[in-house]
């Protein structure tokens, strides 16, 4: 059997695992209270939290917070891959990259009345799956992961605020696959492996935010954070330059972390807390990511929070556009970003639903936890050029990757909060 063994493993974070891909390739939300709630907080105070969302909601916060924990991550992907038409000749597996740990940290605490400074290590992206046992799936190997690091300034008054955070963002990149001769030599009995080693790269961006509020009990709001340029020397040109053969060539080493915008509102009753975000996601703008025909993301997130004195309870549901695109799989550079999009890189689940709750363990801690749960979706994409090539008559012989995806998630965390 004709074998290419592909590992594209893109991991950025040195204690952060290798593989999410919920709104994309992005966590739906950062923190207990986020992920409860829809993946929300743009408009809605969570808390140290709030860093990433929307770094102008840390302004409300009453004194010093701390709050640590993580996330279990848990994604069920498996890829049949034909090639025939009639879907006989099929390599059908799961992935093996199926539980990772994504880590969160915070700090806030407040300088005067009118600002408040904290910093945030958050595990915020990540991507893959891992069929390197099986040669009819290309033996592929993927992963991705995001750390960022957010240092925060926030400045309010009695009606609204803004709020910035520099970021730096460390990542790691390793690509190596074992290409056939087949395809472009005399000796079919030959592979050749093909990658560079593990590369590093850090990045810098920003996220920027503001909210109002309109009554005491309806908060408005909207942020944006930059793209973040991310180079991995050697990785991503390495592992094209084979696949040139099928014209698809990538003659840079950047996969940069798209720019996000992000609108919001929050509204509370009695007990209750209602939000609703809505963000845009540019993975279509994105360098790397636009190379394999990725699309920006629309996303919509609900929540709904029940607050009493020691606990609460929240419901959510978020929903996102899939940023992969099929492209021709009848040309050579559509079948190849094909196969990596559906079966390496399945970013493809969309509805969320999320539920969670937090308790008073003492006076000044909180033990807070959220599950989300993304169904199954099932995406069929053309590989055509990629999987035969021409027939005798020089007809393209029909083949497909059909891959379903989907997640569970559960994050805990402690929240210390020593208000003034």
């Amino acid at each position: 059997m004709r074998k290419t063994k592909l590992a594209l493993a893109l991991s950025t974070a040195a204690f952060a695992t290798t593989a999410m891909a919920t709104n994309g390739t992005n966590m739906i939300g950062i923190g207990a209270k986020s992920n409860a709630m829809g993946g929300t907080g743009v408009a809605a105070y969570f808390g140290a939290e709030n860093m990433l969302a929307n770094p102008a909601m840390i302004g409300k916060s009453k004194g010093t917070e701390l709050i640590f924990g993580g996330t279990i991550f848990s994604p069920d992907v498996s890829t049949n891959h034909f090639t025939d038409i009639d879907q006989v000749n099929e390599t059908r597996s799961s992935s093996d990259a199926n539980l990772f740990v994504i880590p969160s940290a915070a700090f806030s605490s407040r300088i005067n009345e009118n600002m408040v400074y904290g910093i945030g290590m958050f595990g915020t992206s990540g991507l893959g799956a891992d069929y390197k046992s099986v040669d009819g799936l290309f033996n592929g190997q993927t992963a991705l992961q995001v750390l960022r690091f957010a240092p925060t300034l926030a400045f309010h008054n009695e009606k609204g605020g803004i709020g910035f955070s520099p970021l730096i963002q460390y990542g790691a990149l390793d690509i190596n696959y074992q290409y056939p001769f087949a395809a472009s030599s005399a000796d079919p009995s030959r592979d050749e492996a093909i990658g560079y080693g593990l590369a590093q790269g850090l990045g810098f961006g920003y996220a920027i935010g503001t909210y109002y509020d309109l009554a005491e009990n309806f908060t408005v709001a909207a942020s944006y954070t930059s793209s973040v340029d991310m180079e991995y020397k050697g990785q991503i040109t390495t592992a094209a330059q084979p696949f040139g053969v099928f014209g698809f060539n990538i003659d840079h080493d950047h996969l940069e972390q798209p720019a996000e915008m992000k609108i919001g509102a929050a509204y509370s009753s009695g007990k209750m807390t209602y939000t609703a975000d809505a963000k845009r996601i540019m993975f279509g703008e994105a360098k790397g990511y636009q190379d394999f025909g990725w699309q920006n993301s629309d996303v919509l997130a609900l929540g709904a929070k029940y607050q009493a004195k020691d606990y609460w309870v929240a419901a959510g549901y978020n929903h996102s556009d899939s940023p992969v695109a099929e492209q021709d799989g009848t040309t050579g550079p559509g079948a190849v970003a094909n196969f990596f999009n559906n079966t390496l890189f399945p970013a493809t689940t969309e509805s969320h639903y999320t539920l969670g709750g937090g308790m008073a363990i003492s006076k000044r801690a909180i033990i807070e936890g959220a599950l989300v749960y993304a169904p199954e979706v099932t995406s069929r994409f053309d590989t055509s050029a990629l999987a035969a090539g021409a027939s005798q008559n020089g007809t393209i012989i029909p083949s497909e990757s059909v891959t379903k995806h989907s997640q569970m998630g559960a994050t805990m965390m402690i929240r210390y909060n020593f208000e003034e």
